[in-house]
């Protein structure tokens, strides 16, 4: 069969993603989750949308192929190509221009029957499409507010919806195609003005959450609709997907890698639980609507306090405290205003002209390790409550000094 670049299940493509670019590319001989011709027919397709981003290395298993983007030249994120790629019947895309050839302006307004008729008549290739097919093309388009529809007498008539200047807001689809959760709405709608260079450029720019829009959407509808949803969620160790039910509560998306996360109720369980947005799948808005969601909302608001990242505890007073002092230079205000900046939940104290103090109280000490490290040259004293995580942070150390051959 042919390589085809369209895809029917959006799904199937973003788990390959995942797997190539998110969780790392893995050589051909390294790929068993599916056949060596599916391994082939996936690759060519993301090479398709990501070749020019595309860079190789020879190792000892086998050739391994990874993305290399320069966020200072690539102004539009290459992920969204694959949400424009949708494959569709011969029946799809004629019915689809056929409505629009005839709608092809907004004071032009037909009634389902005109419409059969103009479709027939305009159609030469014997291709004929009955009324219910046409009414429910009609019906999802009026849904997504590109057809309109308004009664005459017992009659519905519809036309297309008018078109909206947007060359005005260039810049602010720039910037939020690039930053915003679910942006490649923001790309789609670029699509629609000239070709332009962005204007903006990212020091730190996470692409690859472009592939979980969908699944965040999804969350988000679930979230205003205060809704339970059912996801397939992918176990990080056992490599096993389970069903879970949930009350979406927030999405975090942390600003040092890019990583988004659900904040959400497990119902069966009882807990506020979070999950990665990459490990679920399969989101299925329920209609249910969970009466409980402001006072889960609130919960979530009181234990913030005591979250450094997006560990979460219904039990408040199982909290760890974490002090550290810091030695800092007479010109060098500059720590003391990233202290007072980064703190999150902490506070900062100053104990004299040269060194200050800072603490925080929090449900998991282990996220604050990777911040505190920052500080090693200046710390001169730490005192954790977790002290397997203060043991941990001193062996690093001890480690680093090994390393260095530093006695």
């Amino acid at each position: 069969m042919a390589y085809n670049e369209l895809i029917k299940n959006f799904e199937r493509i973003r788990s390959y993603m995942r797997e190539f670019y998110v969780y790392g590319f893995k050589s051909r001989s390294e790929y068993n989750a599916k056949s060596a011709r599916s391994y082939d027919d996936e690759r060519r397709r993301l090479e398709s949308w990501l070749g020019e981003y595309m860079r190789f290395t020879q190792m000892a298993e086998g050739k391994n192929v990874f993305i290399s983007a320069d966020s200072r030249i690539t102004h539009r994120n290459p992920f969204y190509k694959a949400w424009k790629a949708k494959s569709f019947t011969d029946g799809d895309i004629t019915l689809h221009f056929a409505i629009f050839d005839i709608l092809h302006s907004p004071e032009i307004k037909k009634t389902l029957a005109e419409l059969i008729f103009d479709i027939d008549e305009l159609l030469s290739s014997g291709m004929t499409f009955d009324e219910s097919t046409l009414r429910k093309k009609l019906k999802e388009y009026t849904k997504e507010g590109i057809i309109r529809t308004e009664k005459e007498g017992r009659s519905v008539l519809y036309s297309r919806s008018p078109d909206t200047d947007i060359s005005s807001l260039s810049d602010a689809l720039d910037f939020f195609s690039e930053s915003a959760p679910c942006g490649v709405v923001g790309s789609f709608l670029q699509d629609k003005l000239p070709e332009h260079e962005g204007v903006f450029s990212f020091k730190h720019h996470y692409m690859t959450g472009a592939v979980d829009s969908g699944v965040t959407a999804e969350l988000f509808c679930a979230i205003r609709g205060h809704r339970y949803v059912s996801a397939n969620n992918l176990g990080r160790h056992s490599g096993e997907e389970k069903t879970v039910r949930l009350v979406p509560l927030k999405i975090y998306i942390s600003a040092q890698n890019g990583r988004q996360f659900l904040l959400a109720y497990h119902e069966k369980a009882e807990l506020i639980n979070t999950y990665r947005l990459d490990y679920l799948s399969n989101i299925r808005i329920e209609n249910e609507i969970c009466e409980e969601f402001y006072a889960l909302r609130d919960e979530l608001s009181s234990a913030e306090r005591y979250m450094w990242g997006v560990s979460c505890k219904r039990n408040i007073e199982k909290t760890e405290h974490v002090e550290f002092e810091i030695r800092v230079g007479d010109d060098e205000d500059f720590i003391i205003r990233r202290l007072e900046r980064e703190k999150r939940c902490g506070r900062v104290e100053k104990l004299d002209e040269n060194h200050y103090r800072f603490s925080a109280d929090v449900f998991d000490t282990n996220e604050m390790l990777p911040w505190i490290r920052t500080f090693i040259s200046r710390i001169i004293k730490i005192n954790f409550a977790n002290r397997i995580a203060e043991n941990k942070f001193k062996s690093d150390i001890r480690e680093m000094y090994r390393m260095y051959g530093i006695d």
